[in-house]
């Protein structure tokens, strides 16, 4: 007996082509190459570039605080020269052997802030603001004395010449001022006052002269 089968008949699974396996295993083989790229390469360079940025800020921000606190470098090396230039003089005058003591300390009197000329009674009611006071013999003071600095001082049978630099033609008058004061010295005329240009730090400064004469 011939048996029929009228049920219909599975059609076999389509094979895959190979070309499409190739294709699909490119793919994954990108996607991971491109995540090992990123978590092996690009993010330690992000991290270095910050970290770098994040150095490069601290770096100018310390500049920036340091040019701040340079800025008034130049007036303080002036400050400091003058100081050295003056401190110098006052050695060089405690070396002047012909030259008594008590007269080198009245010169360092008058050149040290805060302190007075040595002054007799009606000297001092001469300089002061009273009625009996001479506004001609009258000094500031609050005068700062290290605006004046020593570059020689010479004294021969009793005539001295001082000579030196100072900020202003006022501090040489203030100067000259306090030596008439003093009970150490007489005839003190200040001379000269010329302006002049230091070559070195391009500021200006006065040169002077103050001749008169030693009480022994």
């Amino acid at each position: 007996m011939i048996k029929i089968n009228l049920l219909p008949q599975r059609k076999p699974k389509r094979a895959s082509e190979p070309g499409q396996r190739q294709v699909l295993g490119g793919v994954v083989v990108l996607a991971a190459a491109a995540a090992l790229t990123f978590f092996a390469v690009h993010l330690p360079v992000s991290h270095d570039v910050a970290t770098l940025k994040q150095t490069n800020d601290g770096l100018a921000a310390d500049n920036a605080a340091k040019k701040k606190q340079l800025k008034d470098f130049d007036n303080l090396k002036k400050v400091v020269a003058a100081a050295e230039e003056r401190s110098g003089a006052i050695d060089r005058l405690m070396k002047a052997k012909a030259v008594p003591a008590y007269l080198l300390q009245e010169l360092a009197d008058i050149l040290t802030p805060g302190r007075m000329p040595t002054m007799s009674k009606a000297m001092a009611t001469r300089i002061s603001e009273g009625p009996q006071g001479d506004p001609n013999r009258r000094f500031a003071l609050d005068w700062d004395p290290r605006h004046v600095w020593i570059t020689s001082f010479t004294e021969k049978a009793g005539a001295f010449t001082f000579e030196g630099g100072a900020q202003s033609d006022a501090d040489v008058t203030q100067l000259a001022k306090r030596m008439q004061a003093s009970v150490y010295f007489e005839e003190v005329t200040p001379r000269g006052g010329e302006r002049l240009t230091d070559r070195e730090s391009g500021s200006t400064y006065y040169r002077f002269t103050i001749t008169g004469r030693v009480v022994y």
